[in-house]
C-alpha cells in the first residue's frame, strides 16, 4: 500500500505546473506561459488564451512584469511572403463570446528589455491591463526554448472531474 500510494505521488509531481485560469469579470485568462530565452536576450515572447464570456467588448490594452521593461501587445502576419510583426497601438478586443489565442506566429506578448534569463520551469509574475475588466494578475509558466504551445499539465486535484 505505501508503494503505491509514493508511487501516485511521483506522479503527480512529474506533470509541469501550471497556473490556474483567472476570471477577471467575464473574461478567463487560461495558460498564460513563455518561451525560455537564451542567455543575454533582450526580448522574450507571453503566450495565453483569452475568453470573453460576457455580452460586451473588452480589449487587452497593456500590461506589465518584474522580468522585462517594457510590456507590448504585437500581431504576427503574412503579406506577400514576409512575416511582419507590428505593435497593436489600441490593444488587442476580445468580442463577446469570442476566445482569442495569443500565440507564437500571431498576436503575442512581446517583453522587451529583458531583466533575467527565462528559464524552462520556471514562472513570473504579470499584470494584464483590460479596458473594462482593469487590472489582471497572472502566472506565467516558463515553457522550453522552442515551445510552440504550453506544455500544459495534470489537472489539480481540485479540478480533476468524473464521468
Amino acid at each position: 500500500m505505501k508503494r503505491i500510494l509514493i508511487a501516485a505521488i511521483c506522479a503527480l509531481l512529474a506533470f509541469p505546473t501550471q497556473a490556474a485560469d483567472v476570471m477577471a469579470g467575464t473574461l478567463k485568462i487560461s495558460a498564460p506561459w513563455a518561451r525560455a530565452t537564451p542567455k543575454g536576450a533582450s526580448v522574450g515572447g507571453g503566450y495565453m488564451t483569452i475568453t470573453n464570456t460576457g455580452t460586451a467588448s473588452d480589449r487587452l490594452t497593456g500590461g506589465s512584469t518584474d522580468v522585462s521593461s517594457k510590456f507590448e501587445l504585437h500581431e504576427m502576419s503574412m503579406d506577400n511572403g514576409v512575416m511582419k510583426m507590428r505593435p497593436l497601438g489600441s490593444g488587442l478586443e476580445i468580442k463577446p463570446g469570442q476566445t482569442v489565442e495569443l500565440k507564437p506566429g500571431g498576436y503575442h506578448i512581446m517583453l522587451v528589455g529583458m531583466k533575467k534569463q527565462l528559464k524552462a520551469g520556471d514562472h513570473f509574475k504579470a499584470t494584464l491591463e483590460f479596458a473594462k475588466a482593469g487590472k489582471v494578475d497572472v502566472d506565467f509558466t516558463v515553457e522550453g526554448l522552442g515551445a510552440t504551445h504550453s506544455s500544459g499539465a495534470a489537472p489539480a486535484m481540485g479540478d480533476m472531474h468524473m464521468k
